[in-house]
């Protein structure tokens, strides 16, 4: 027995050292060839052009001066070491195959649009990190000799911290199998990647899809080019192994986002919201058609009220699926007090319930762990899901989740649309009336900061409809009944024009006085249409023009006012479009929402142009809000 394993020992020693010396030899062949190659001059082609350098320094400066890309700068913000620094060369090389801006993700027409651009290039430190994914430790591009000399530039020098072993980095690579040195391996991974650009061109409103990870397949293995890695590697290559960290981030934000949601203060707020809470209510029990009989599953009950209207309104049964572990306690407690509960029905107070409320302490994406429900089985989702600025928190991705696994062919969502809507404020919407005259002195220096401030984060507040200065633009409309998953993600363009403030005819001094448009004004609203509510259909809205609601608008300002009026204005051509002398007739605008890299968070950004009755026009630089 022993002899026996000391054989295998040997052999399996012998093995090791054959493989070792065969790979060994495969990279001193790779090196021999680029010994080969020393006297042929190598070229580095920029990132975003066709221009070539002999240096990497010079590539760098073009791409800094010209593109406003500085590779060096970027790398010390954000302390990029090889890795890093790899992926952040290849997922740029990728965003601009597709014509689309690195930094805040917009998606142009071309690539000579896309160099227009990056004139307007953000601050570094507004810049996510979405380059921070394993998929782009694959060579986007061919034989792309910037991505094994980029780092030779800087060795040695003190003020850059970032120190690494080339060799030993390629090496790692290799073993994980990100770079292939199989030529004919490398051109079907881009000749994949080139079908799905020419896809994405297809389709103008395109934004830039954080690729992120489902919460329901946080994997603790890494996947690769469709191969599961195993996970017993080396530790000095499970430091390139961000999946588990992205899963782990993931999972801490969603346990402080349903654990916020266990605070009673911020459901009676959402309950208290007559507006929110009637339209749930009367769409629910005014359309007996619908909810008779039905299978209802209510995604993020809270409290459960809607699952308990859904009963009264005469469901079977209803599933109301709750992630925090405290809500879904008070949710079941909250049904066996009012007689509702799936285990035990009050027939003596509630004699016209037939149904009960069963609810179930889990995220909707985790939830067959937690029970047994047959695919295709429910007839209604009901969920109030919707955030500020309708898109915040993420939560319409988990709706779309249940209606493709539970909801039948046909089956009702509730709300089944949703629209966001946009509009100009003036200045009775800004901090600037309260600081030009308080208590007689004039603090408008502290305004016009504050303003400033505001043109860098997203507001969320009350807008009086008497301070809006255009008129309203529907910015994006959603079927939640036929709508795909990734079109929570969009870019849309659309017009304001000055408001008419309800006149039918307004005077010619009236009609040339330039008004000042602070920046945009976001709300959403939501319907319960005819398709599934017969009986009554009901929407639901955030609008200025009606009565408030929790949600309130959500307000992004101009990083300086855009002047607009009616008609033609009398401007002379020096004059630079959307100021006060030379007043544009209307404003243009490209609005770009996308889930950002922060868990349940958004991107917003936001490009205008003012634009005179002649054509002429004025565009301002991309501004890049986050909502979180």
């Amino acid at each position: 027995m022993a002899e026996n394993l000391k054989d295998k020992e040997d052999t399996r020693t012998l093995g090791e050292e054959t493989e070792e010396e065969d790979e060994s030899e495969d990279w001193e062949d790779w090196a021999e060839e680029e010994g080969d190659g020393e006297d042929e001059e190598t070229e580095f082609l920029c990132l975003f052009c066709d221009s070539k350098y002999g240096t990497c320094d010079a590539l760098f400066e073009h791409c800094r001066s010209t593109h406003q890309f500085d590779f060096q700068a970027i790398r010390k913000e954000f302390g990029l070491d090889f890795y890093g620094s790899f992926k952040l060369i290849n997922y740029v090389r990728s965003q601009v195959a597709e014509n689309r801006c690195w930094s805040c993700g917009v998606t142009c027409l071309s690539n000579q649009e896309l160099l227009n651009h990056l004139h307007q290039a953000v601050d570094i430190k507004d810049v996510k990190l979405p380059w921070d994914d394993d998929k782009y430790l694959t060579p986007f591009m061919q034989e792309d000799s910037l991505l094994y000399s980029f780092g030779e530039d800087e060795e040695g020098e003190d003020d850059y911290k970032t120190s690494f072993d080339k060799e030993e980095v390629l090496r790692d690579l290799k073993d994980f199998g990100y770079f292939s040195l199989n030529e004919e391996t490398i051109g079907e991974e881009i000749a994949v990647s080139t079908d799905i650009s020419d896809e994405n061109r297809m389709e103008e409103a395109v934004l830039l899809s954080n690729d992120h990870l489902n919460e329901a397949n946080s994997s603790e293995k890494m996947i690769n080019n469709g191969t599961d890695c195993d996970g017993n590697l080396k530790d000095k290559h499970s430091r390139i192994d961000l999946a588990n960290l992205v899963g782990k981030q993931i999972k801490k934000v969603n346990e402080d986002y349903f654990g916020s949601y266990s605070s009673f203060g911020i459901h009676r707020e959402m309950i208290g919201d007559k507006v929110r809470t009637d339209a749930y209510r009367q769409a629910l029990l005014k359309n007996p058609s619908l909810l008779n009989g039905a299978v209802v599953m209510d995604v993020g009950c809270g409290t459960g009220i809607l699952s308990l209207f859904a009963v009264q309104a005469g469901a079977s049964r209803v599933i109301a699926v709750e992630a925090s572990e405290k809500m879904a306690a008070v949710a079941t407690q909250i049904a066996k007090d009012n007689g509702l509960w799936c285990g035990k029905i009050d027939t003596k107070s509630n004699k016209n319930y037939t149904g009960g409320v069963e609810v179930v302490q889990s995220m909707v994406e985790e939830l067959d762990k937690f029970i047994q429900i047959q695919p295709q089985s429910i007839d209604i989702i009901v969920s109030e899901w919707m955030g500020y600025c309708l898109l915040y928190e993420s939560m319409l991705s988990s709706v779309l989740f249940a209606r493709d696994q539970w909801l039948k062919p046909g089956g009702a969502i509730l709300p089944d649309t949703a629209t966001i809507f946009a509009a100009g404020f003036g200045k009775g919407s800004t901090s600037l009336p309260f600081w030009e005259n308080v208590y007689g002195l004039n603090m408008s220096c502290i305004g016009k900061e504050v303003v400033e401030d505001a043109s860098k984060i997203p507001i969320v507040d009350v807008v009086d409809e008497c301070n809006l200065v255009t008129n309203a633009a529907t910015v994006q409309t959603f079927d939640l009944a036929t709508m795909k998953p990734d079109e929570v993600d969009f870019t849309a363009r659309v017009e304001l024009e000055p408001k008419l403030d309800g006149l039918s005819s307004i005077s010619n001094e009236k009609e040339n006085k330039p008004t000042l448009c602070y920046g945009i004004v976001l709300w959403f609203d939501t319907g319960f249409t005819s398709r599934f509510c017969k009986e009554m259909p009901v929407v639901l809205s955030t609008s200025p023009y009606t009565p408030r609601t929790h949600w309130s608008q959500t307000i992004l300002t101009f990083r300086e006012p855009i002047a607009i009026a009616l008609g033609n204005f009398s401007a002379e051509k020096s004059s630079t479009i959307g100021t006060v002398s030379c007043p544009a007739s209307k404003i243009q605008l490209r609005i770009s929402i996308a889930r950002a890299t922060q868990h349940r968070s958004i991107d917003i950004s936001l490009e205008a142009a003012g634009v005179l009755p002649d054509g002429r026009k004025h565009s301002w630089p991309v501004q890049i809000f986050n909502l979180s």
